[in-house]
Order: structure tokens, then sequence, then C-alpha cells
């Protein structure tokens, strides 16, 4: 008998506690020339990051990617605000270790980190898809990229020979191998010969798995198929750019029909009042902006926000003519 897959499920938590978790994906992205990652410490630095900061913010990691001026991870959250603690810790944590190696200042100024909430299995099974497919950027192919939680995927949780349990390091070959004071205990994490984070020992790679019924071969096709430039638009792109009044109603009008099968002209106010955050936290907008485009007061949105009254703002995007 086949289990109905459930996007929104009960997880563990890194804390021990059982609740019920989103998935959401997660970008840093290296703004103008910075590049985040560059020799093979970075990488794995980078990596090993997303799963010491993920335990910090009692998230969980089903899937990663690191690339030279980003990085990518889905993760499974409780609520909006705990995968937006995620992307900060992640960003800060990785920002200090460059900082200190490279004595290069500001790098927080050229690096964002948005997080996204997948309110759909469509999304969300194109956005598992997505992140490994990144390494084809760099010409290699998606099961030989190192820097990639791919290969903790469908491999019945099995990790290779030659391989340590974290939580047996020492302190010093912890502080060498994590770059971290955090404690280690009980955790199952494995490192290979190569010092590796082994992602079937620290991926919630069961979640993955169950998004496409488990079957590799229908994750296989996923990600042959997956429109790159589409999800680089919605995953990347759209939380950092503005758009303008025409574009950005077109965006929530198609969000409306996707959760409420109601264009926006129609739906009533509770269900904008539902609407309205997501729309705030996922793309690069203001409340004054939103006003316009739900039809609602600028206090109403705002007070729906938990944001003081909009005032006059130089940056405001203008409404169109």
């Amino acid at each position: 008998m086949t289990v109905a897959f459930e996007r929104i499920c009960i997880r563990t938590l890194p804390d021990g506690s059982v609740r019920k978790v989103y998935p959401y994906h997660v970008s840093l992205e290296g703004m103008t020339q910075l590049v985040l990652c560059r020799d093979e410490e970075d990488y794995d630095v980078m990596v090993k990051y997303a799963f010491l900061c993920a335990r910090r913010k009692n998230v969980i990691v089903v899937i990663y990617v690191a690339m030279s001026n980003h990085g990518h991870a889905t993760i499974l959250a409780t609520c909006q605000e705990d995968a937006d603690a995620f992307k900060v810790e992640w960003l800060r944590a990785y920002s200090q270790y460059f900082s200190s190696k490279y004595r290069q200042r500001k790098v927080l100024r050229h690096t964002s980190a948005v997080a996204i909430y997948l309110d759909n299995d469509w999304y969300l099974r194109n956005a598992l898809a997505y992140v490994p497919k990144n390494a084809l950027d760099v010409g290699s192919r998606v099961e030989d990229y190192r820097w990639s939680g791919y290969r903790g995927m469908f491999c019945q949780g099995k990790v290779p020979d030659g391989f340590r349990k974290a939580a047996a390091l020492t302190r010093r070959e912890k502080e060498a191998c994590f770059h971290t004071h955090d404690s280690l205990d009980g955790l199952p994490w494995i490192v290979n010969a190569d010092g590796e984070l082994e992602p079937a020992s620290s991926c919630d790679h069961a979640y993955l798995e169950s998004a496409f019924g488990n079957d590799q071969a229908f994750y296989l096709k996923t990600i042959g198929t997956v429109n790159m430039a589409e999800m680089q638009q919605k995953l990347v792109d759209n939380p950092r750019q503005r758009q303008n009044d025409v574009e950005m109603l077109k965006t929530i009008d198609a969000l409306s029909k996707s959760w409420f099968k109601c264009p926006l002209l129609d739906l009533p106010i509770e269900k904008k009042a539902r609407l309205l955050p997501y729309v705030y936290r996922a793309y690069r907008t203001t409340v004054s902006q939103l006003a316009r485009c739900f039809g609602l007061p600028p206090e109403t949105v705002a007070g729906k926000l938990g944001k003081p009254r909009p005032k006059v703002q130089a940056d405001e995007v203008p409404a169109d003519e």
C-alpha cells in the first residue's frame, strides 16, 4: 500500500520536540563580485555550517548545495520565523568564518539570504530538484558534485567505508573539522575519510524520497526536466527584485488562484489576511504597494503584518500610471 506524501508533516526537531513542520527554500547569494567559496575548505564549511545552524535554530535540512557564490538548502521548520532565524544564522556564521579567513570586512553587506515557503507539491518537488541541479553550472554531473546532498538520497542511509562518527571526534578534531565549539554529542552525523559530512547521515532524505513516492526514477526525471530559469526566478530573484504594481498584482492574483481557487478580486478579507504575510516575506515589496494590490487601507495591511503605518517613502515602488 502506497502512503500519500504529506508536504506538511510531523518531525522530531533537534531540540527533541515533536512538531508539525513546513518546507522552505533558503538561499544565500553573494552580491556583485563576491565569491563566497574560494577553495575546498570554504565549500566544506558552508555545508557543515548549514547543519550546525539548523541545529541551533531547531530546523531540519532536507537537501543542500554549496556553489562558489551561493548556497541553497531545503529545510523543514515549524514556521516562517524559524526559517528566517536559520537563514540569518547561516549567513552570519559563514560570513564570520569568511571574514576571519580572508580578512575581508563587510561581507554581510554583500551577501543576502532569503527563506521562501514552498506552498504546494509542484513547487516543493521542483525546488528539491533545482537544488542539486545547480552542479551543472560548473560542468559537473549532479551525482558527482561533492558539495551537494544528492548522494545521500535513495541510498537507504548507507555511508561509505572509512567513516567516523562526528560525536566521537576529540575536541581538537571537532574544531578542526567543523570549525565550531558546539557540542556534537548524540548526533548521528558521519564524516568520511576526507573529513566531509556524509549527507545520508545528516539530511532528512526520507522526506525527499517520500516527496517522489520513494521512486528514484521520478526524482531523476524531475531533475532532468525542472526549468532552472523559472525556479531561479521564483526562489532567488523574486525576493530580491522589486516589481511594479502591474507585475505584483499578477503575481498575487496567481497565488490567490493557486491557494484558494479564487481570483484576488473576489477573495474575502479573511483569506487576504492569510495571503498577505506570505507575499510580504516572499517578494521584495512594501506595505503601501500591498495595500494598493490587495485593495486594502494601508493601516489594515500594516496591522496584519505587525508593521507601523507607512509614511511616504522615497524608495517606494511607484504605482503604474
